[in-house]
């Protein structure tokens, strides 16, 4: 059992550890409102660029006529990965989670797999594991620009049409929740439109608007931008997780120290009452066998 000493010194470790634990509790709080109202922000405009993308891509489909680069599905002969994770841990099972999920996917991959990573958790993991990672960006900060992203997506649409990579997928955490960020891997490029949705009695999208100087010409413009959005709308769901991951698991962390707390401070007034009550018995004793 251990000493009054060794309890009390174990007591006040648990209780400093505690006032770590709540102080980033609170700061990943401060921060998680704004990330996740910057991560719910960007939806509208990535949907919207999504449904101009379906309408461009419908308007300019053409057998005859070569569509554009990115676009085009080729044979696949190296994949590339855009991982993307946090640069800090005390984030619970979130940096576990990614590396797990995109480990696994990298490990079923027929063709030889080649990784782009933003965050250090990412980087590291890969590192670890031996898998070339040929490009690197981390400290984005909190609260990621557009302005940060524009080297990522310029790199993954330059080596893309080089021939570096036949198929890109992007990995990240979809933010759904404050208590919930589930691992997520889909396909970045080629660039798969989504259909255009168009009811019975409404006009087409080419129809509603007069393109400047063509259909063509502005899809091929846009195309870039999307995968840029697409990007930057990954790099914010991560943002947004990482604090909320943070923010959980810290208060889990500062409620476990709280209790062990507890349980330390019954066990230290146990024994000191064992010792005081054996001194008590010690000084009865002596005193009895004086007066003896």
């Amino acid at each position: 059992m251990a000493t009054i000493r060794q309890l009390r010194r174990r007591i006040q470790s648990v209780k400093n550890t505690a006032k770590i634990t709540n102080a980033l509790q609170l700061v990943a709080a401060s921060k998680m409102r704004r990330a996740q109202d910057r991560a719910v922000q960007a939806k509208p405009y990535s949907e919207k660029l999504r449904a101009v993308i379906a309408g461009l891509a419908a308007a300019t489909l053409d057998p005859e006529k070569p569509a554009h680069p990115l676009l085009v599905s080729r044979e696949v002969q190296t994949v590339g990965l855009l991982h993307i994770t946090p640069d800090r841990g005390l984030c619970g099972g979130l940096n576990s989670n990614l590396n797990r999920s995109a480990g696994t996917f990298v490990a079923t991959q027929r063709e030889p797999v080649e990784v782009v990573a933003v965050g250090k958790k990412g980087r590291d993991f890969f590192i670890r594991a031996r898998v070339n990672v040929v490009a690197e960006f981390t400290d984005l900060g909190d609260y990621p620009a557009a302005a940060q992203v524009a080297p990522i997506a310029r790199l993954i649409i330059d080596d893309y049409l080089a021939g570096v990579f036949d198929r890109v997928y992007v990995s990240y955490p979809e933010f759904v929740s404050t208590a919930t960020q589930r691992p997520v891997i889909r396909q970045l490029l080629p660039i798969e439109p989504p259909k255009a949705e168009t009811l019975p009695g409404e006009s087409t999208f080419a129809q509603d608007y007069i393109f400047e100087p063509s259909p063509k010409d502005v899809l091929a413009e846009l195309l870039p931008r999307y995968v840029e959005t697409q990007i930057y709308e990954a790099i914010l769901q991560n943002a947004a997780s990482f604090q909320s991951a943070q923010m959980v698991a810290m208060k889990n962390a500062t409620d476990n120290a709280n209790e062990i707390t507890r349980e330390l401070t019954l066990t230290y007034n146990k024994a000191r009452q064992e010792q005081i009550t054996k001194e008590l018995l010690d000084i009865v004793g002596g005193a009895s066998a004086l007066e003896g």
